[in-house]
C-alpha cells in the first residue's frame, strides 16, 4: 500500500509535453458499455463511464476503432474514415465524448488504420471498377503469373495468401490481414494526400493524437520479390509464420509519410502519435519511426504483449534496447489483440498479488504506459467456446490460435446485474462469472482491491517525475530478482521485483512508498514488489 510521502513532492509537474510519461487507458468501443441495448458497446456507453476512467488517474483514453465498417475485423476495416459506425452513434456522439473527456482533463487520441480499408470503401470500388479509372492505382494490383498463379508468395496474417482475384479488373489485390481489407498503395501521393485529409478531419473534431495501426504494412515492395523462407523452428500455426516478411511490409519510404503525417499534427496544439509496429524486425522500425523530431512521438510492439513468461530477462532486454538516445518508447501488457497477462503469465493460487505486482511494473516503467480496459480490475482471460467466436483471425487458424475475443469480452461494471451491467440484452461476446466477481462496484468500495491499488501506482506515477519521464538504469537482474532504478530532478527510486513464485533474499535499502506481498527483514516473498526513495 502507498506509505506517506517522505519526499514533499506531490505532483510531477514539468515542462515535459503531456504525453511523456502518460498513462493511456484503451478502450475497445464494442465492450466498453451499451446504452441502446443491442448487445453492443457505444460512444454514449464511453461517456457515461468516463469519470470511472478519470478516476483512476490516466492521462489519456485510445478509442479503438469506431468508423464505419462492415465489421469482419471489427471496425479494422474501414468503409468510410470520417463517419461513425451506426452500431456506435454518430458524429455528435462522438463530439460529445470528446467534450466530456476534455471537461474532466482526459486527452483522447483515436485509431488510424493507413495500411489498409474495407472492400467496402468507396476508393476501393472506384479502383477495382477498371484499370484506368482515377484511383485505379489507390490500391496494390498485380497481373497474375502465366499460370495464373498470384503474383508472388507473399502470405497474409490471417491465413492464406495475400492475394485475391478480382474478375473485374482481370488482377490480384494485395492483402496483409483479411481479403476484404485490401492494402492501400501509400507510395502514391494522392493516397497519401487523403489519408493526411482523414487526419486534420479528427484533428479538427478535437482529438489529442493518433495511434497508429500497422503502420509498417503500409508500404510494399513495387517490385514484388518472394520472400524468404523463415529458419526452422518457432511456433507456425498459419502460412504466414513460415516466412521472413521483407518484402511484403517494412519499406525505407514509410518513414517520408510518416514525417508528412507529423508535419500535419505540428499545425495542432500537444498532439500525439504512436505507432503500433510488430513482426520480426519491430525495434528497428520502431526507432527509425521515431527518430528526431519529424517523426512520430512514440511507437509501441509486441515485447509483453505476446511474450509466455514476465522475467527479469525480458524486462531487462527491453529497457536496454531503447536507452536515452533512442526515441521515446510506449509499453502495453495486454490489448484487444492479445491474451489477458495474468492468463499468460502466473497460475490460480498467486494471481492477485501477481496482479499487482505487474501493474507496479507497468507503473514504473520508462515510457508512456497503455493499460487496456479491464487491466485495472485484474481481468484473465475468458474462454470463449468456438460456436462463440467472433473473431476471424481464431476461426480460420482453430483451435491453433488463441481467440482474441477472450480478451474483448464486455466490462464488468456490476456483479449483481445481468450480463455484469454491460447491456440489457445478450452481448456479442459472452460474460464470465470469474469477470463478475471482480466487476467495478465490487471493488469501488473495497480498500484493498486491485481497482484501488491500480490507483496507487497511477497516483504514485503522477507524483514522482523521475516515475514519469526520468531514466532508468537497470542495477540488478537475475533469474527472480529484477531492481532498476528511476532518477529525475534529484530524485531517485529504486523498483524491486521478485517475478518468481518462490521466496528470494532481499535487502530493502531506502524509504518504502509502495510495496506488494511479503517485504520484510531480508526475505522477499513471492511476486513480492517494493518502491522505494532513495537518500
Amino acid at each position: 500500500m502507498l506509505a506517506e510521502d517522505v519526499s514533499g513532492t506531490t505532483s510531477a509537474t514539468t515542462t515535459q509535453p503531456w504525453w511523456k510519461g502518460a498513462a493511456i487507458y484503451q478502450i475497445y468501443p464494442r465492450s466498453f458499455a451499451d446504452t441502446n441495448s443491442d448487445g453492443v458497446g457505444d460512444l454514449p456507453g464511453i461517456t457515461k463511464h468516463l469519470d470511472y476512467v478519470a478516476s483512476l488517474g490516466v492521462d489519456a483514453i485510445w478509442l479503438s476503432p469506431f468508423f464505419t465498417s462492415p465489421m469482419r475485423d471489427f471496425g479494422y476495416d474501414v468503409a468510410d474514415y470520417r463517419a461513425v459506425d451506426p452500431v456506435f452513434g454518430t458524429l455528435a456522439d462522438f463530439d460529445s465524448l470528446v467534450a466530456r473527456a476534455h471537461e474532466l482533463g482526459l486527452k483522447l487520441i483515436i485509431d488510424q488504420v493507413y495500411s489498409h480499408s474495407s472492400d467496402q470503401h468507396p476508393w476501393f470500388l472506384e479502383s477495382r471498377s477498371s484499370r484506368d479509372n482515377p484511383k485505379a492505382d489507390w490500391y496494390v494490383w498485380a497481373d497474375s503469373k502465366q499460370d495464373g498463379s498470384p503474383p508472388n508468395n507473399w502470405q497474409s496474417v490471417f491465413s492464406g495468401p495475400a492475394w485475391t482475384w478480382d474478375a473485374r479488373r482481370r488482377q490480384y489485390y494485395l492483402h496483409n490481414f483479411l481479403g476484404e481489407q485490401p492494402d492501400l498503395n501509400v507510395h502514391n501521393p494522392a493516397v497519401q494526400d487523403a489519408l493526411l485529409d482523414v487526419a486534420r478531419f479528427w484533428l479538427d473534431r478535437g482529438v489529442d493524437g493518433f495511434r497508429i495501426d500497422a503502420i509498417n504494412f503500409a508500404m510494399h515492395d513495387p517490385q514484388l520479390r518472394d520472400n524468404p523462407p523463415a529458419a526452422a523452428g518457432g511456433k507456425r500455426t498459419r502460412p504466414f509464420d513460415f516466412q521472413q516478411h521483407i518484402y511484403n511490409q517494412s519499406h525505407p519510404d514509410i518513414v517520408k509519410f510518416l514525417e508528412r503525417l507529423r508535419a500535419v499534427t505540428d499545425e495542432y496544439d500537444n498532439r500525439f502519435t504512436l505507432a503500433e509496429v510488430g513482426g520480426d524486425h519491430a525495434l528497428g522500425e520502431m526507432q527509425a519511426f521515431t527518430a528526431g523530431s519529424r517523426r512520430l512521438n512514440s511507437a509501441y510492439g509486441f515485447d509483453f504483449l505476446y511474450a509466455g513468461e514476465l522475467t527479469p530477462t525480458l524486462v531487462t532486454q527491453v529497457a536496454r534496447e531503447w536507452p536515452e538516445t533512442a526515441g521515446w518508447p510506449s509499453w502495453a501488457f495486454e490489448n484487444h489483440d492479445a491474451p489477458r497477462a495474468l492468463s499468460r503469465w502466473v497460475g490460480q493460487s498467486h494471481r492477485d498479488t501477481f496482479a499487482r505486482t505487474k501493474m507496479l511494473l507497468l507503473a514504473t516503467l520508462r515510457g508512456s504506459i497503455i493499460l487496456y480496459q479491464g487491466e485495472e480490475l485484474g481481468l484473465p482471460q475468458v474462454d470463449v467456446p468456438f460456436d462463440r467466436l467472433q473473431d476471424p483471425e481464431a476461426i480460420a487458424n482453430w483451435p491453433l490460435t488463441l481467440s482474441r475475443d477472450g480478451a474483448r469480452t464486455p466490462m464488468p461494471w456490476s456483479g449483481s446485474e445481468p450480463n455484469h451491467g454491460f447491456s440489457h440484452v445478450e452481448p456479442w461476446l459472452p460474460t464470465s462469472d470469474s469477470h463478475g466477481r471482480l466487476a467495478v462496484d465490487r471493488q469501488q468500495g473495497e480498500w484493498g482491491s486491485m481497482l484501488n491499488f491500480t490507483r496507487e501506482c497511477l497516483e504514485l506515477r503522477k507524483r514522482f517525475p523521475a516515475l514519469r519521464h526520468g531514466s532508468m538504469e537497470i542495477v540488478g537482474s537475475g533469474d527472480a530478482l529484477l531492481l532498476f532504478e528511476r532518477a529525475a530532478q534529484g530524485q531517485r527510486l529504486r523498483c524491486s521485483f521478485n517475478l518468481t513464485d518462490q521466496p528470494v533474499q532481499f535487502q530493502p535499502s531506502g524509504a518504502p512508498l509502495l510495496h506488494v506481498g511479503e517485504v520484510g527483514g531480508q526475505a522477499f516473498g513471492p511476486y513480492a514488489a517494493l518502491i522505494e526513495e532513495l537518500g
